[in-house]
């Protein structure tokens, strides 16, 4: 199984390190890669036939979505038969690869090494979304050049998908710390891990991100205030937020405050959201039972624009909206059915286990996937695959069965031994 963890880890590497994904060549190699990883499992497991695929709670209500959208694709009942078949070959790569992820990662050994990784890759995403954002000439990796109006962050076009990225990934290294499940001589190393991708989404200047980032911390406290000794907890936490605010400080709050006004006129008016919102409502009630067709909102919209700025709407800025309205009630029950388990489960084995390492790595994956969705009220962070793989695995994360560690691995991040 190492292959595959190395190969969905080397995926995300490649989904961030391109944009998000979000262009047709990167979107061929990222679904070429699903479907040969697949076939490494599909071999593997054919030689080791004693060995039982594991389920998860989440595939269920992915895979009736899925065919709610087959059956779009099928039956032609779609605004435009491309544009959902592409959507649909994208939903398929990510559903194989959570279900390789599911097989994958089922020790805590295995999350380690996830954890790990992720608190790693995401620090030093950061560290170039920051180099770069001091010394931008406007275009992605100082060389390419991308059309006006847009400012890029980091590797992504737009700063409010990195901002997206830095929510699914902060939490790995900011609540391990916090609820004291690292180390002691680990624990600077780790720190820093936490502190620099908080800076850099305060530095991206996205309101969205900093608004679900504040959720992610409301929802953090509220779990602290269940347990005993929150003192040392809200003291970490404290600590965490000072050193990354310093640093912000550092790097200039009045360069950032005068980046922000500039984003801003650069974003999507509210008025033209509103608008959006309205429009894509409408899509809806005129489309109710499986709406437009995944991935023809751009199509459709123009019928039901009310205020024309001259811009192309391909997405809606809300990704619940945008689902009704290509997928209509059935797909709708099927993302809120998905909601649910998550919530359910999540917060179910959270609080089952959460004086133990496993139960800190499920409250990192709560905490993630909860920033996540708040940001999908504003944004369509959804629609960019690199961030959508990963919030499916921090998804996965907060509700896996984790398999009983070996006294080593359970050692690994214990503050003392007799902590697991």
């Amino acid at each position: 199984m190492k292959l595959l963890r190395v190969g969905i880890c080397t995926l995300i590497v490649f989904g961030v390190a391109s944009h998000g994904a979000v262009e047709d060549w990167a979107r061929a190699i990222f679904e070429t890669v699903a479907g040969l990883l697949f076939l490494a499992w599909a071999l593997w497991f054919y030689f080791h036939r004693e060995e039982q695929p594991v389920r998860s709670p989440l595939l269920p209500p992915l895979v009736a979505f899925a065919l709610v959208v087959a059956g779009q694709w099928f039956f032609r009942g779609t605004a435009s038969i491309y544009s959902t078949r592409i959507e649909f070959l994208l939903l398929c790569a990510d559903l194989v690869i959570l279900f390789l992820a599911v097989q994958a990662f089922r020790t805590l050994e295995d999350w380690r090494g996830f954890v790990w990784f992720g608190m790693i890759f995401g620090f030093l995403v950061s560290l170039f979304a920051i180099l770069q954002n001091l010394s931008s000439n406007g275009k992605l990796y100082w060389f390419r050049e991308i059309r006006a109006g847009v400012e890029p962050f980091g590797p992504y076009v737009n700063r409010n998908h990195f901002a997206g990225f830095a929510e699914l990934i902060l939490p790995l290294s900011l609540v391990p710390i916090v609820m004291g499940r690292v180390r002691k001589q680990r624990r600077a190393v780790v720190r820093l891990l936490a502190v620099l991708p908080i800076a850099a989404l305060f530095v991206s200047a996205s309101r969205g991100g900093i608004v679900s980032f504040s959720v992610q911390l409301t929802l953090l406290l509220y779990l602290l205030l269940r347990r005993r000794g929150i003192g040392k907890h809200l003291l970490a936490v404290a600590t965490v937020l000072l050193v990354a605010l310093v640093m912000v400080s550092w790097l200039g709050v009045g360069l950032l405050l005068e980046r922000l006004s500039t984003f801003q006129s650069l974003e999507v008016t509210g008025g033209k959201r509103a608008a959006m919102r309205k429009g894509t409502w409408h899509i809806f009630l005129d489309h109710p039972l499986v709406g437009t067709g995944l991935g023809t909102l751009q199509i459709v919209y123009p019928r039901y624009e009310t205020l024309y700025d001259g811009r192309v709407v391909n997405h809606t800025h809300n990704d619940y909206l945008e689902a009704l309205a290509e997928t209509g009630v059935l797909g709708g029950l099927c993302c809120a059915w998905f909601l649910v388990v998550l919530l359910r489960d999540s917060l179910r084995r959270f609080l089952a286990i959460d004086k133990s390492f496993a139960g800190t790595l499920q409250l990192s994956g709560l905490l993630a996937s909860s920033g996540f969705l708040v940001h999908s009220l504003v944004d369509f962070n959804l629609h960019i695959p690199a961030n959508a793989l990963l919030f499916f695995l921090m998804a996965h994360l907060s509700t896996a069965e984790i398999q009983k560690p070996s006294p080593r691995a359970a050692a690994a991040f214990a503050p003392s031994p007799g902590k697991s």
